[in-house]
């Protein structure tokens, strides 16, 4: 089994390499009859495309998404929808050197260790690159959660964080880092120009909240809400951690300091915090579902670092080409997708057993 796909009942399989002539995905289960277009998927793709400032690789991709199935007259019919990104801008000549040996923190030993050969232009599947599939999905997603809002920003690169004192919503779509800290984002540009210049990378952390689930999404034990969140975020490529809510910094806090007190409201409870990230025994509370994601720093790097070449010999590789200085500033509409096909999924799923 390759295992390409996600979801159960809503589920999306991603398909094509980097340096291929195309990608995209094959969304399977999303309900008939819902308005959808190219131009619904658009914008999420244009939020992540390659190329917008010199704080991300210099790849210039339009990423224009193609319907190619599963939608007649503007509506889903119930059918497979398969999704169709052409790749256009691709120079795997930049890879010769990859050819040969092995980049340090990249997938390029473990694929052919696994597989006995391995696609190295630009990584082929390991590629970031493949992360616009996922994007293309979630747009569909978003069709199936009018009631949902989902927002990802990124809170830190670097080891240097956001002060959440200064966090202004408004921010994040007025600077290229995803940014609510205005102050915070100007740090960066010198922070991120630095590594850049230095032929060295960063990595980054990205929060994402999704506000308007209601109480009773997920199940427990196999199947929770927070694990398939957590399934989800760690799919992505250059992921190395996830936290729910408060995550590790609820093993440090005592049990009346993590609780999550309520008291009686008209509409049902009403929550004092949100230690737990709205999820409890693993079913959603009805208090927005938060999770942070933590980016590796991009492994493709022009500071040469030890590695072996395929013959297993001792030598010293830096990787040509173009890359993201910081793989996280564009994990941010990623980021936003996975949440939007878990949440998809679960509301099918909970329709599915309780009506």
């Amino acid at each position: 089994m390759s295992l390409n796909s996600f979801g159960h009942l809503f589920r999306f399989t991603t398909w094509g390499e980097s340096h291929g002539p195309a990608l995209g995905a094959v969304v399977d289960g999303c309900p008939p009859g819902l308005a959808l277009s190219e131009a619904d998927i658009q914008p999420f793709l244009d939020a992540r495309r390659p190329g917008q400032s010199r704080f991300t690789t210099q790849r210039q991709e339009p990423d224009q998404v193609r319907i190619l199935s599963g939608v007649f007259e503007g509506r889903t019919t119930g059918t497979p929808i398969s999704l169709m990104i052409e790749n256009v801008d691709q120079r795997s000549k930049d890879y010769g050197d990859v050819a040969k040996a092995y980049r340090p923190g990249h997938a390029d030993y473990a694929y052919d260790a696994k597989y006995g050969f391995r696609d190295y232009r630009g990584g082929g599947r390991s590629s970031a690159r493949e992360t616009a599939a996922r994007v293309a999905a979630g747009g569909v997603a978003r069709l199936v959660l009018p009631e949902v809002q989902i927002l990802a920003w990124v809170s830190e690169i670097g080891g240097d964080a956001i002060d959440p004192a200064n966090f202004d919503a408004a921010q994040i779509g007025q600077n290229p880092f995803f940014c609510p800290d205005a102050a915070a984002a100007a740090r960066w540009e010198a922070l991120v120009d630095d590594a850049r210049k230095s032929g060295s990378s960063l990595g980054a952390v990205v929060e994402c909240v999704a506000t308007g689930v209601p109480a009773g999404w997920g199940a427990p034990l196999y199947a929770k809400l927070d694990a398939e969140l957590a399934h989800a975020m760690m799919g992505i490529n250059a992921v190395k951690g996830v936290e729910i809510g408060d995550g590790f910094a609820a093993a440090r806090n005592t049990g009346e300091g993590n609780a999550d007190p309520m008291r009686p409201g008209s509409e049902g409870p009403e929550f004092l915090a949100n230690h737990a990230g709205g999820i409890a025994g693993g079913i959603s509370t009805g208090q927005p579902v938060s999770v942070r994601v933590a980016f590796k720093p991009t492994s493709s790097i022009l500071t040469p670092v030890p590695t072996i070449t395929r013959e297993g010999e001792a030598t010293d590789l830096f990787t040509k080409g173009r890359h993201d200085p910081c793989v996280g500033i564009r994990g941010v509409p990623v980021v936003e997708a996975m949440m939007a096909l878990v949440l998809a999924d679960q509301k099918l799923l909970h329709r599915g057993q309780c009506g």
